[in-house]
């Protein structure tokens, strides 16, 4: 049983685990996803590491993809409601989850469902229903309702729904545990709250620490500061050796479920790297991507010519930098890569350029790099 809370923050409530366990039966470990985004980050990964674990115990896995919910937006840790997606992104970020998941998961224990298969059948008696069994004070208990309504900011109904639609989705597959990170407690307890109303056993909650990104921020798809599973190999790698020294403990225990090894904090962290993007791409990546960084971080040097992406020149001349860089991919942004050309982080075969608009000339066929790690090679033709 050890093994199956390990890392937890809270296993609620005391003693549960090891009654449900007493059941002698395959628990059903739910874990519900919100298609918000179409990546699945490491933080994202704990509570998914978590349901394997109990897969692995011979549990059976439940993973919710919110379609339904995503409609209304999980509220927590925001101080603004969410923006709603369109059916489309939804249904392209929930196919997109799925496969990410697995990535973690065992297929063969996992059981996926989608609650628009329960939440879209409800009628409004039945909404009715399900609201009535718990009262608006309870729901402003919740630190970012809480917030928001003492700083007299809007909060919508569709809003104060969410927890309850969540806490349904237990009824509806009869969840004996649900996972989820620390900022979920709250719709978790809620489950139990449902589950009971609606006359089944009350689900066991965990808690799962939140992974805190390299600046020491939440990691956020919409930030940067995350490292999606299916991002490519390089990148992982590049990504993950930003963290301190400081957060090695941490990053071990959560994504890799060990403890540190003893020795060169920067041996431990290549390690880490390693694993990250062996997990999703396979160790002849993983190595891939090492060679990668020491090669043009450790190094200095540039990658090797097959590795570096070919992009043609768009048509003009003079050429307005910004604007190639972000059409290629190499900045987010124009403003972004003006930024960059100002910090002196993008270079032209090797000597940094302080002009936004350069001859033609001087792009066609050269090596451009921006930081450390992007580089492309501009064709004139």
């Amino acid at each position: 049983m050890a093994e199956l809370t390990r890392n937890a923050v809270h296993v609620l409530p005391e003693g549960g685990l090891e009654r449900k366990l007493a059941l002698g039966r395959p628990l059903r470990v739910k874990l519900g996803i919100d298609v918000t985004s179409p990546d699945i980050h490491i933080g994202r990964a704990v509570p998914l590491q978590k349901m394997r674990t109990f897969q692995d115990a011979g549990h059976t896995g439940v993973l919710i993809i919110g379609d339904y919910t995503t409609r209304i937006g999980d509220p927590s840790g925001r101080s603004a409601e969410r923006p709603v997606l369109s059916d489309e992104e939804i249904d392209r970020n929930a196919q997109s989850y799925l496969d990410q998941a697995m990535i973690v998961l065992d297929p063969d224990r996992t059981e996926v469902r989608y609650n628009g298969e329960w939440l879209s059948k409800l009628s409004y008696a039945d909404v009715v229903r399900l609201a009535r069994e718990m009262t608006v004070a309870r729901l402003l208990e919740r630190d970012d309702f809480a917030k928001r309504y003492a700083a007299g900011e809007p909060i919508s109904v569709s809003e104060l729904l969410y927890p309850l639609m969540q806490a349904y989705d237990s009824v509806a597959v009869e969840s004996d545990i649900e996972l989820g990170g620390t900022d979920q407690l709250y719709n978790l307890l809620a489950g139990r709250e449902i589950m009971e109303a609606y006359g089944l056993e009350p689900q066991l909650v965990l808690t799962t620490p939140l992974l805190l990104s390299w600046d020491g921020a939440k990691m956020s798809s919409s930030v940067g500061n995350n490292i999606p599973l299916t991002m490519a190999p390089e990148e992982q790698f590049g990504r993950t050796m930003r963290i301190s020294d400081d957060q090695l403990p941490e990053w071990y225990r959560l994504v890799m479920d060990q403890e540190p090894p003893a020795g060169d904090p920067l041996e431990a962290k290549l390690a880490l790297a390693r694993w990250i993007a062996a997990r999703s791409h396979g160790e002849e990546a993983a190595r891939a991507a090492e060679e990668h960084f020491t090669r043009v971080v450790r190094e200095g040097r540039p990658p090797a010519d097959e590795d570096i992406p070919v992009e043609r020149l768009p048509d003009g001349d003079p050429l307005h930098l910004p604007a190639v860089l972000a059409d290629a991919g190499l900045a987010p942004s124009t403003s972004e890569a003006r930024r960059l050309i100002a910090q002196g982080a993008v270079r032209i075969n090797g000597k940094p350029v302080s002009e936004l608009d350069v001859p033609r000339s001087l792009l066609a066929d050269a090596l451009v790099q921006v930081g450390k790690r992007r580089f492309m090679r501009f064709l004139a033709e």
